[in-house]
């Protein structure tokens, strides 16, 4: 089976760089599988989670706060604002975070706050659920 490099990296420096066999992410226009070989694209993600696929049929799942995928046939690269391995995730500060965010959205402030306290929301959540494997 074919394998392909991915780095997954964020301003405070890498977190993943392995050989992978698939990686399907989740894009703002739906989610995508890549396989080596692919034509090269470049697409902004969502935040959600990244699944690589071993080649010995095991997984393991980042999760990424948006940024970008790029594909090249060789070598998959992706950018993001911020990104935890599964197993790195402080599920206690996530939880935190969640209950923090859904505090902020009772307040409904104004329309600045209500975004911010929805994307942290929604990191919030994609962290829980990638540590707990609900994704």
């Amino acid at each position: 089976m074919k394998t392909v490099t991915v780095n997954i990296v964020t301003p405070d420096g890498p977190v993943y760089d392995s050989e992978v066999a698939m990686v399907i992410a989740k894009t703002v226009s739906g989610e995508i599988g890549v396989l080596p070989g692919h034509i090269p694209m470049v697409a902004p993600l969502s935040i959600g989670a990244v699944k690589l696929k071993k080649e010995d049929g095991s997984q393991e799942v980042v999760a990424v706060s948006g940024g970008f995928i790029e594909v090249r046939p060789d070598k998959i690269s992706i950018l993001a604002p911020s990104a935890e391995e599964a197993a790195s995730i402080d599920i206690a500060r996530a939880k935190e975070a969640l209950a923090r965010a859904e505090q902020r959205l009772q307040k409904k402030q104004d329309d600045i706050d209500f975004k911010r306290a929805e994307l942290a929301l929604k990191r919030a959540i994609n962290r829980i659920s990638v540590h707990e494997g609900n994704f």
